[in-house]
């Protein structure tokens, strides 16, 4: 009998000390979570994206472009994409990778087009991702000094045609120039 008696003891022991590890680690991670602060990132809405892709396509259509707009957030993902009455089937493909490349090197994809021209030894830029597409038509959205997406336009007869009509969707956002490149 002494010796059950020891062994419920001692099991009621192993299993307050149990307890007693659980709670501590519970309070432990409670404690680290307070301690760091999740990041937080400035995020483009959807509403505020169809916005934008809706005024760069009606820029372009009033000039007689027959072009597709896309919109990338800042992780490169698709958030818009209209393809306008009579655009190329490319068009689709070239407004979204413009509007990748321009949310992901935070740069106008015309200026960079330019640069590399000027420097041959950062061509491997274009060679960095299949979604890089270094032609004019990409801006980076910046909203409230972050950049959150870019957009893309693909399918005016010219690079500076696409980009003018991109600006045209960053205009709406209150937004008249593309963000400013990072030195």
């Amino acid at each position: 009998m002494n010796n059950k008696k020891f062994r419920v003891s001692f099991q009621k022991l192993g299993l307050t000390l149990h307890l007693i590890g659980a709670m501590a680690l519970c309070l432990t991670v409670g404690g680290l979570a307070e301690a760091e602060q999740l990041p937080r990132e400035a995020v483009l809405p959807l509403a505020l994206a169809q916005k934008a892709a809706a005024a760069a396509l009606a820029k372009c259509e009033e000039g007689g472009y027959k072009v597709s707009v896309a919109i990338a957030d800042h992780g490169g993902n698709l958030r818009v994409l209209l393809r306008g009455d009579g655009a190329g089937p490319h068009t689709t493909d070239s407004s979204f990778r413009k509007a990748y490349t321009a949310a992901s090197l935070r740069r106008s994809t015309l200026e960079l087009a330019e640069l590399i021209a000027k420097v041959p030894s950062i061509q491997a830029l274009r060679d960095m991702n299949d979604r890089i597409l270094i032609l004019g038509g990409g801006l980076p959205i910046e909203l409230e000094g972050e950049v959150v997406g870019g957009i893309g336009v693909g399918g005016a007869p010219g690079g500076h045609l696409d980009e003018a009509c991109a600006a045209a969707g960053l205009a709406i956002l209150g937004k008249s120039q593309h963000a400013k490149p990072q030195e």
